[in-house]
């Protein structure tokens, strides 16, 4: 099982549609609204590594509203 946690920087206001939205994702535990300098944080459990990559750079940021994801993969 690889775990990896995505932070997600969003245009719109409709924080609690992308969140519904980021839930929806398959690979998708969780996601949590922060502030900072990121609108979420979701924590991803798939598989291989390269399904990271499929969860964050293909199924998130293909999403209305999605401005960058940065994903961090945990190393244990």
């Amino acid at each position: 099982m690889v775990r990896a946690y995505v932070m997600v920087k969003a245009h719109s206001g409709d924080a609690e549609r992308l969140k519904s939205e980021i839930l929806d994702v398959e690979g998708v535990d969780d996601a949590y609204i922060v502030a900072g300098d990121v609108d979420f944080i979701a924590t991803v459990s798939v598989d291989e590594t390269a399904d990271v990559k499929a969860v964050a750079a293909t199924h998130i940021q293909s999403l209305d509203g999605i401005e960058d994801t940065q994903t961090y993969v945990a190393m244990d």
